[in-house]
C-alpha cells in the first residue's frame, strides 16, 4: 500500500497514519509505504516503508510525519503517468489517500488509480461523511479563544470580531459561534447585510448589553451592494486565498456604531497542535476502515463516518458539492446567542 496525506494539514493525521500502519501490519499483513508531501512524492517516488518503529509514539502529535502539499496530478502535463509509473516501480497494490477536498478531486481524476479515500478538513464540507478528522479540534480550539475574547470585551466594552476557517461551508463558524455565545455569526451559505448586523449590536447597546462577539466565517460575503468584497488572490490550484471579511466587518461596525471594535483572527491556529480525543478515536476508525476497504477491493471509494457508523461513499460522488450547514442548523444562534 502507498499512504500520503494531502491539502491542509490537520491535528489527527499522524493518528490516522498509525491505525493505517498498525492495522496493515497486525491483521491484513501488508506493506505500507509512506510518501512524502502528498501527491507530489508519488510523482517523485520518494517513498519509505512505514514500520511500527515510524508511528510509535505519534498518536497526540498534531501536523503529519509525511508531510503534505496540495499538489494535485491530473493538473500537470504528465502528473497521472507520473502517478501510474510509481504505482508500477513499487509494486503497489494501491493508495490510501488521506485529504480533503482537493485530494478527493484529484483521486477522481485518476479512475484507474486504484485509491480509497479518508477524510481530513477543519471545514468538515466534504460530502460522504458527518465528521472529517480535524473538525472538531478545530471547533475546540475557536471555542477557547472566543471565550478569552468575551472576558476581554465584557471588560473593555468593545465589539470583539473573530475570523474563523471556512471557505464555502461555516462548520467552524456555526458550532464554535454557538458554544461562545457569540452575538452574530456570519457564514458562507447565507450572505449577510451590514447593516443588520449593526442593528443587532447597537441593539445590545441600548439594552446595557455594551459589548459584543461577532463571529466571521472567512469565506462569509455581503448581499450585493451592502459592501465592497476584496479581491482574492488565487493560489496554485485557482482556489482564491481567502482573509480579511472580519477586518472589514469591524471597521464597517466602529463607522456605523461609534464603538471600539477590535479583530482577531484565528488563522492557521485553528489546524495546529494535538487533535481532541474525538479526534484521535475518528482517525483510528477511519485509519482501520481504509485498510479493510483496500483488502476487500473497495478501491475508488471513501470510508467516512455517518451517524455512528463507517459507511463508504464513492470518490467521485464526494467532490460533487461541499458539505455545507443546513438551514435547519442555521436558525439555532438566532436564539442562543446570549451566556
Amino acid at each position: 500500500m502507498g499512504l500520503l496525506t494531502g491539502g491542509g494539514d490537520c491535528p489527527g493525521l499522524n493518528a490516522a497514519i498509525r491505525a493505517v500502519v498498525r492495522h496493515s501490519l497486525d491483521e491484513v499483513g501488508a506493506t505500507v509505504y509512506g510518501f512524502r508531501d502528498g501527491w507530489r512524492g508519488v510523482m517523485e517516488g520518494t517513498a519509505d516503508e512505514l514500520t511500527r518503529d515510524e508511528v510509535r509514539g505519534i498518536l497526540s502529535r498534531g501536523g503529519t510525519i509525511l508531510g503534505t502539499s496540495g499538489v494535485q496530478p491530473f493538473r500537470l502535463a504528465d502528473g497521472i503517468d507520473r502517478v501510474r509509473e510509481t504505482t508500477e516501480v513499487h509494486r503497489l497494490d494501491g493508495y490510501i489517500a488521506i485529504g480533503g477536498e482537493g485530494t478527493m478531486s484529484a483521486c477522481a481524476a485518476m479512475p484507474d488509480v486504484p485509491v480509497i479515500g479518508v477524510p481530513k478538513t477543519i471545514d468538515n464540507d466534504i460530502g460522504g461523511t458527518d465528521h472529517s478528522i480535524g473538525f472538531q479540534t478545530a471547533v475546540q480550539i475557536a471555542t477557547d479563544l472566543i471565550d478569552r475574547l468575551y472576558s476581554t470585551a465584557e471588560s473593555h466594552q468593545r465589539v470583539m470580531v473573530c475570523e474563523v476557517m471556512g471557505r464555502s461551508a461555516g462548520w467552524i463558524g456555526l458550532e464554535a459561534g454557538i458554544a461562545g455565545a457569540a452575538d452574530v455569526i456570519l457564514l458562507p451559505e447565507h450572505p449577510f447585510d451590514i447593516e443588520l448586523v449593526a442593528r443587532r449590536v447597537k441593539q445590545r447597546m441600548l439594552e446595557d448589553r455594551r459589548f459584543s462577539i461577532v463571529v466571521v466565517s472567512e469565506g462569509a460575503v455581503p448581499l450585493p451592494g451592502t459592501m465592497d468584497v476584496p479581491d482574492y488572490p488565487l493560489d496554485e490550484n485557482g482556489w482564491p486565498r481567502l482573509g480579511g471579511m472580519g477586518s472589514l466587518v469591524a471597521r464597517e461596525l466602529a463607522e456605523r456604531n461609534g464603538v471600539e471594535s477590535r479583530i482577531t483572527v484565528l488563522g492557521h491556529v485553528q489546524r495546529g497542535g494535538s487533535p481532541v480525543a474525538f479526534d484521535r478515536v475518528l482517525a483510528t476508525r477511519l485509519g482501520i476502515a481504509a485498510i479493510e476497504e483496500a483488502a476487500r477491493g473497495g478501491w475508488g471509494n471513501m470510508v467516512g463516518m455517518v451517524g455512528r457508523q463507517i459507511a463508504t461513499t464513492p470518490i467521485a460522488e464526494v467532490g460533487a458539492a461541499p458539505r455545507t450547514v443546513p438551514d435547519e442548523l442555521w436558525s439555532l444562534p438566532q436564539v442562543l446567542c446570549e451566556r
